[in-house]
Order: structure tokens, then C-alpha cells, then sequence
């Protein structure tokens, strides 16, 4: 530890006036044993800082071989190593020149201790959560009914939420908004997701009963639903489908009704369609897809964003299933993928499957500019790959 006197030293070594400095000096040492291993530091912008001062956690998520992530209750950073040019010290209990009182006279020597050092620290970047994986997980054990869990009986491949939460790089919301997404249910204690075959079964009984009833699409009372369609199926899984196609609301008599989201319910029934063959003629499909439809609903190609892709080169038009959620997570992989699936696109084509990809305040056109090249073709401006893309 140095004296006063060999602070006065090195100053006139370095050329430096007493009168220019602040009174008081600190005279730093490091202590027994230091290691830059002790401590991590983090950069945390001021909503995660009121987030921790309020009491609230923050996790990090991410398998041995996945980048880690750190979530909030409701959002997703990447977390990446900064490096600093300069080294940075721990030091309990320092105080700046403000925290002084104005003093003036001879100077004061404060001896210092450092307990740690870092030259890097933890800096955090809003991201998109990672959720490709969940649907993946659930389709291990799809829910097929009763009967087909009476033949599976004993299997293992279930989820909790807690179970999910520590494989899927998500916050808590964010794992949640999917799940209701994917139209996933909790059974027994465990998110399943329904098996398409029976999805599409449990939605063919509310709407031929709808159909026979002659009610609104609008006003679907629940309590008929599970009186008529309890001996077919379990009412907690109609209670499930109408949730999933419908919005829950209740009447001026108290009674909880639902009404029916023609939209849902048309892309639904496409994608039925769609699975069982590779391209379908467009008109035919279009009057095929009418016809499976209930009676009153109408189909529109603009409910198959992001589900289907229309080949308006071919002869005659086509189109084939082509899902956002089957496409690659990462944005540089995804673009790589469309661009190997069609060379050329317009933005109207690709927008749908690249929305996903854009983060805060960013357009698919942000994007389209970032990880494409675009041309006039026939007055027409479409996108091609910047790099060259294997087929």
C-alpha cells in the first residue's frame, strides 16, 4: 500500500499538479486470491433493471447444445460476450468525488481493496423466442381420443409446463401464447397436442351439428354442444375445439355461447385437403375446398397465408402445402429454404413467411432489402437470393 508521500512522488513523475487532482486519493490493491472467474457482469437496459429490483427472476435456457437465451417473464434476450478494452475492477463500497464533502487543505489517502476483475460482461439483445422445438416435442405423444390412450397407456413422451419451460427457449408468456397457438391442451397435467386426424374430426362434429341445428355461426351455445356431442366425444375436448375455431363470449342470459371464426375454420379444412397430395389443380382444389367448407362460410385464398403457396406459372395453376412453421427457424436458413423451393419471389408470395422473422419496429421489406436482391420481371418486382443457393 502506498504513503501519501509516494503519491506525491509518482504525480511529479507524471507530471501531474497536486492542485488539479481531487482532494482525496484512492489507493487501490488487490486482494488475496482474485480471480476474474469470480464474477460475471451483465448489461441490463432499464426495463430488466426495474424487472430485478422488483423482486422478479430472470433464467437462462438452453440445452448443452443450443446458444443460451435469458428470459423474462414475458420476453427473450440472446446473451453474447462483449469484450472491453479496458480492465474492469470490482471495488465494495467505492466512492466517487460527488459523494465527498468539499474539503479543502492537505489530502486524504483512502486504501482500497479490489475483490474482482472482468474484461468482458454479458450484454444482452431482444430476440425472437426459439419455439420450433415445442411443436416437435408434443408430436411425440399426439392426443387421438380416449381409445388411443387406452392403447398407449404407460407411454412417457408427456410434457409438463415446468418440463417445457426447461427444454424450450422461451419466456413463460411467449411458451404460453404458443401452446394456444398450436392449439395444444392440458390433459391429466400434461400439454398434448391433438393428432390433425382427430382435430379435424372434433371439428367436423360442432359444425354438422351447427348445421343441423340451423344456428348462427355466431351464436353456438356450449351447453347444447356438450349435451349433444358429450356421448361422441369428451366434453373437455369439444369445450376445446370450440375454443380453438371460435371466440368465447356470454349472453344477456348468462349463458357462455361461441362464435365461430370463419377464417380458422376454412384454413383448417384446406389444409385437410392440402396433406393428402403433393399439388392440387388451383380451380379444382378452390371448388373442392368450397364444398368441404359448411354451408354459409366462403373461402378466400387470402386465409392460406402462410399455409400454401400458389404457383401461378404453372399450367394449369397449382397449389401445395407449404407451412411457416415447417420452414427453418433461423432468418438466414430460412431464407435459403424458400429460395431453394422457388427462385424468384414477389413480396405479396413471401411476406407470409418471413413475418415471423421480423423483430421490433422491423417490415418484411427491412428484411427482403437485408437478405435479398430484387428485379423488375414482366413490371413486376420480385426477390432472388443474394447468394448462390443449392437446389
Amino acid at each position: 500500500m502506498r504513503t501519501l508521500e509516494e503519491v506525491n512522488a509518482t504525480l511529479q513523475i507524471a507530471k501531474l499538479k497536486e492542485e488539479d487532482l481531487q482532494s482525496v486519493v484512492h489507493c487501490f490493491s488487490f486482494a488475496e486470491n482474485v480471480s476474474s472467474e469470480d464474477y460475471c457482469l451483465m448489461e441490463l437496459d432499464e426495463t430488466l433493471c426495474k424487472h430485478i429490483e422488483d423482486g422478479k427472476s430472470l433464467v437462462i435456457r438452453g440445452d448443452k447444445n443450443e446458444h443460451a437465451v435469458l428470459c423474462s417473464e414475458d420476453k427473450t434476450y440472446d446473451l453474447k460476450i462483449a469484450d472491453t478494452s479496458n480492465l474492469l475492477l470490482f471495488i465494495p463500497d467505492c466512492k466517487t468525488p460527488d459523494q465527498f464533502p468539499e474539503e479543502t487543505g492537505s489530502q486524504k489517502l483512502i486504501q482500497t481493496q479490489i475483490s474482482g476483475f472482468s474484461n468482458s460482461y454479458w450484454e444482452l439483445r431482444r430476440c425472437r423466442p426459439k419455439l420450433k422445438k415445442l411443436k416437435k416435442l408434443l408430436m411425440e405423444y399426439p392426443y387421438e381420443g380416449p381409445e388411443g390412450e387406452q392403447e398407449r397407456e404407460g407411454a412417457k413422451e408427456k410434457y409438463t409446463m415446468e418440463d417445457l419451460q426447461d427444454r424450450i427457449q422461451a419466456s413463460t408468456k411467449e411458451l404460453f401464447a404458443q401452446l394456444q397457438n398450436i392449439h395444444a391442451c392440458n390433459i391429466g397435467g400434461y400439454w398434448r397436442i391433438l393428432d390433425s386426424d382427430y382435430e379435424i374430426k372434433l371439428l367436423g362434429h360442432v359444425t354438422q351439428l351447427v348445421d343441423s341445428e340451423s344456428w348462427s355461426f355466431s351464436k353456438v351455445p356450449l351447453s347444447v354442444c356438450l349435451e349433444e356431442l358429450g356421448p361422441l366425444e369428451p366434453p373437455e375436448m369439444i369445450e376445446h375445439c370450440l375454443n380453438c375455431y371460435g371466440r368465447r363470449y356470454t349472453n344477456e342470459a348468462g349463458e357462455i355461447h361461441f362464435s365461430l371464426n370463419e377464417d380458422k375454420v376454412c384454413r383448417a379444412t384446406a389444409q385437410m385437403l392440402l396433406q393428402n397430395a403433393v399439388k392440387f389443380n388451383l380451380s379444382e382444389f378452390q371448388e373442392v375446398w368450397q364444398q368441404s367448407v359448411p354451408e354459409g362460410m366462403l373461402t378466400s385464398l387470402d386465409q392460406l397465408k402462410g399455409l400454401a403457396l400458389v404457383d401461378r406459372n404453372s399450367r394449369p395453376e397449382t397449389i401445395s402445402l407449404l407451412r411457416v412453421e415447417d420452414l427453418p427457424e433461423e432468418t438466414q436458413d430460412r431464407f435459403n429454404c424458400l429460395f431453394s423451393l422457388r427462385e424468384k419471389w414477389t413480396e405479396a408470395d413471401i411476406a407470409p413467411y418471413i413475418k415471423d422473422l421480423c423483430g421490433e419496429k422491423q417490415t418484411t421489406g427491412a428484411l427482403l432489402t437485408k437478405y435479398a436482391r430484387s428485379s423488375m420481371q414482366n413490371g413486376v418486382k420480385v426477390y432472388n437470393s443474394r447468394r448462390p443457393v443449392a437446389t
